[in-house]
């Protein structure tokens, strides 16, 4: 990947625009095993989504003010606030992204404002704890108030008067293993009404949840367990009616070697000569024991490469969309952010 971001952002703007994969999509919900950087993939897709002019709603439900952290603003309150600015590319005006970190508490207390006028009723109900008793002693509750308010951020109505409208949403959601349940708010008022203002408005986020307007992306690394997780989650999801979306790989390590080379450093037949002889050239000083730990990287690198590679087929025969973004030494900032919101747009995600 190319350091300077401008000098291909120059070159992109000569070529014909770039397509998504999922232009009638306007929830992007995105989930994944812990540690595979999830949190990362909504970001930088929140950019790739604003490069088309769009304005991007990017939530986060998991208290963790990861938005914040990625794109160096304050921690966000429970308010639309604007972060960031999509890639500029060719004639297209981008559009913004803006935040919201959604807390199962703020969302109750907007839903009896707006559907029950408990404005300040239901703030004096926060005092007296009522709001925390609500959210904790019926199961499902808070992942209900959660999705509940992503589904309001989608489907504004006349209730929310003067609030912004977004062309997407994207929301950066639990774990893999948690994404179903989360996901399939039908499932979870089932044990708390039949009938009623809570059931209907269940039944009615699901139409959402269940539609061609929604996709559920998954972040996996190529390692056995996170692909496996993924693997499990598309079942999941799919048993749930709930739309599976595409496979973002994460971390991919540099594919700088080619495969007899590969083959050599596994099997340890590299050209000891030949390292050393390059070595010099670079004007680096040669020593038996630096070649020896050269020799071992190129081993362990070529077996890692192995082992990405048959977890890349596993990936392919789940016959999803995939998509890969690299690893990226120093960490991922703000700047790392647009470059990887620039590979998921070339790829067809954003």
């Amino acid at each position: 990947m190319p350091h300077n971001l401008d000098a291909r952002t120059d070159a992109l703007a000569r070529v014909a625009p770039m397509s998504s994969d999922w232009p009638h999509v306007q929830l992007h919900v995105v989930t994944g095993k812990g540690g595979t950087g999830k949190s990362t993939v909504a970001a930088a897709l929140a950019l790739g989504l604003a490069s088309h002019g769009k304005n991007v709603l990017l939530c986060e439900v998991e208290g963790r003010q990861g938005i914040a952290r990625m794109f160096d603003v304050d921690p966000l309150p429970y308010a639309e606030t604007r972060v960031a600015t999509g890639l500029a590319l060719g004639e297209v005006r981008p559009g913004s992204v803006y935040a919201l970190h959604i807390d199962a508490e703020s969302a109750l207390l907007e839903y009896l404002a707006m559907y029950y006028k408990l404005g300040r009723a239901g703030k004096a109900l926060d005092r007296f704890g009522v709001v925390e008793f609500a959210t904790t002693i019926a199961p499902g509750v808070r992942d209900v108030l959660l999705t509940g308010k992503v589904f309001e951020a989608v489907q504004r109505n006349s209730r929310n008067k003067g609030a912004r409208q977004y062309d997407a949403v994207v929301l950066d959601a639990p774990p893999t293993g948690r994404i179903t349940q989360f996901l399939n708010v039908s499932d979870q008022v089932a044990g708390l009404a039949k009938v009623g203002p809570i059931k209907h408005q269940a039944d009615t986020m699901m139409t959402l949840f269940r539609s061609p307007r929604t996709a559920v992306h998954l972040v996996t690394l190529l390692e056995e367990m996170p692909v496996q997780e993924t693997a499990d989650g598309i079942a999941d999801l799919r048993h749930a009616r709930l739309p599976v979306g595409g496979i973002v790989v994460n971390l991919v390590r540099p594919q700088d070697l080619d495969p007899g080379e590969l083959a050599a450093a596994r099997s340890g037949e590299l050209d000891r000569a030949a390292i050393a002889k390059d070595l010099d050239r670079a004007g680096v000083a040669v020593a038996d024991d630096l070649v020896d730990g050269l020799l071992t990287e190129a081993a362990e690198h070529a077996e890692r490469r192995a082992l990405e590679d048959a977890q890349r087929r596993v990936v392919a025969g789940l016959d999803v969309p995939s998509y890969e973004l690299p690893r990226l030494v120093g960490g991922v900032d703000l700047g790392r952010l647009y470059e990887l919101a620039e590979l998921l747009k070339e790829q067809g995600l954003a």
